[in-house]
């Protein structure tokens, strides 16, 4: 029989009584600790369970695990947000927040089996140290990173590090035909919100947020300044497929756009104390015109700047009906290395309504396909609206609750799954994997190329498209191409102006394409 294992049992016990969530602020006011010790008889039993499987059971068990087990039980039966985060995925759930983090600065994929740079980030460790597109990294700390089968998460934790220490590197510089050691100091990487900021026309700009992070306001405001410089009058904000963040980021990024004193979001916790975050007078953009660009996939944070600027009639919400999240979570760290988000609130738009859907459905999270079913996603006609839930925007323009954001001009996805296929094809990473490696295989050739040249060249060669075909056809996918052939070489010229000429250059292609995009320009 095995004794008890104190050093295991507390750990334990504090684990159970913070997921339990007893007494739980706001992130601004912290833990009440001094009520966590008057337990209730179920945390007793639950204790002596734990206790009697560490004293008693016939083997060997990694109590650890029975409690993650016990802490995601029990945060199932409150509500779907919140969550138990295991200390093995904090770290990266902790970077993606903060907007950084320590590494030595590239994107990469394995082709191949070899980890290969897409693009050194602009500034970054490896941009100073010469590491450029193309090149295959092979060794790292005399660890072998190719032929191995790595995944991304084995190769964060070898590429990643402490700030300052130093990682060297074997190289192999497909280029030249060269192999060559670097050794790279690591240092902070910025994780942008800001995708990209741009002008589409002479006074129209464009800004895409995909998170709401620590950094996302400094970002966003930096982005409505360089715009507002370059002659904008008029923006467009994209939060589509943005799942959200930090209230307080979304809060910041609506004042810039309300004036002093309009509601932004009122919370409530379970006491009922309302909390109402109210613009400041120090918005930059106060009087030029707003569109907000959503989709299924908007939530949270990004539901509370939509229905900020809805609410208040202040900009046109255009798109698809947002996902429907209107709770508030706070995260609390662990005495092991992991953590709890626990939902502490429920936000309101300034009409008042709370936009939360209910979370009693076991598909909570698959409302694409539900809206799919429904037809939601083809026709405005199809979202069912409660008219109990019906409230009014400060101009008297009737909105409801219930369930996301429904926006002020609708935009299906198309009917055709063949059509709309195709689009989630060309608008991910994999057509620009296609031109990534097309590239790799003649940098030579294609450093001649301007971005006049480069069009031309994809358009008139009719190699591009029928490699394209045959690359498709050999990663799985049925699409005949041929009826598409404009779209396609849109897309590819696009890709190839991407390997290039940078991000920006590739934005100002696609985005005048984009369905969204066209209902506002």
């Amino acid at each position: 029989m095995s004794k008890p294992n104190s050093k295991i049992y507390l750990p334990i016990l504090f684990a159970l009584l913070f997921a339990l969530g007893y007494i739980l602020g706001r992130k601004s006011n912290g833990l009440q600790i001094d009520s966590l010790f008057n337990a209730s008889k179920g945390k007793h039993k639950i204790n002596r369970l734990l206790d009697l499987i560490d004293r008693e059971y016939v083997d060997e068990v990694n109590t650890d695990s029975i409690v993650d087990v016990t802490v995601n039980g029990i945060l199932e039966k409150l509500d779907p947000h919140s969550v138990y985060i295991p200390k093995s995925q904090l770290a990266q759930v902790t970077e993606s927040m903060e907007g950084n983090f320590v590494g030595i600065g590239i994107n990469f994929y394995m082709y191949k089996d070899t980890l290969t740079v897409l693009q050194p980030i602009l500034n970054g460790p490896s941009y100073r140290a010469g590491i450029q597109a193309g090149d295959r990294i092979l060794v790292a700390n005399n660890k072998q990173l190719f032929n191995k089968k790595l995944t991304n998460e084995q190769l964060f934790t070898i590429l990643k590090g402490e700030m300052d220490t130093k990682v060297n590197l074997l190289v192999y510089r497909k280029a030249e035909k060269r192999k060559f050691n670097v050794t790279i100091s690591r240092a902070k990487i910025p994780v942008k919100s800001v995708e990209i900021a741009l002008m589409l026309q002479p006074k129209k700009g464009y800004i895409k947020v995909n998170r709401f992070a620590e950094t996302t306001y400094s970002e966003f405001h930096q982005a409505l300044v360089q715009l507002k410089q370059q002659g904008m009058t008029e923006v467009i904000v994209d939060l589509r497929g943005n799942g959200g963040g930090y209230l307080e980021m979304a809060v910041a990024m609506a004042d810039e756009f309300l004036k002093k004193d309009e509601l932004i979001v009122k919370t409530k916790n379970r006491a009922k104390h309302e909390e109402r975050s109210l613009a400041t007078e120090k918005g930059i953009f106060e009087s030029g015109k707003i569109s907000v660009l959503v989709d299924e996939n908007s939530a949270s944070a990004s539901e509370i700047f939509a229905g900020a600027i809805q609410d208040n009639d202040r900009g046109s919400i255009i798109g698809r009906r947002t996902f429907g999240k209107g709770l508030v979570q706070k995260e609390m760290k662990l005495d092991d290395g992991s953590a709890v988000r626990l939902t502490v609130a429920r936000y309101y738009t300034p009409s008042g309504r709370s936009i939360q859907k209910p979370y009693s459905d076991k598909n909570y999270f698959n409302e694409f396909e539900k809206r799919s079913v429904t037809g939601e996603l083809y026709q405005k006609d199809s979202i069912k609206v409660v008219d109990s839930l019906r409230y009014k925007t400060k101009k008297g323009r009737i909105v409801y609750g219930g369930g996301g954001i429904i926006p002020d001009v609708f935009v299906p996805l198309s009917a055709s799954h063949d059509e709309e296929g195709l689009a989630l094809l060309l608008q991910t990473d994999f057509i620009n994997y296609f031109a990534f490696e097309k590239v790799d295989a003649k940098r030579m050739y294609f450093k001649k190329f301007t971005q006049p040249t480069l069009k031309k060249e994809i358009y008139e060669n009719p190699l591009y498209f029928k490699q394209f075909q045959g690359y498709v056809t050999q990663n799985g996918f049925s699409f005949t191409l041929v009826k598409h052939k404009t779209e396609v070489l849109d897309y590819l010229y696009a890709a190839f102006t991407k390997q290039l000429f940078g991000d920006k250059a590739y934005y100002q292609i696609v985005l005048p394409k984009d369905k969204m995009i066209k209902k506002v320009l």
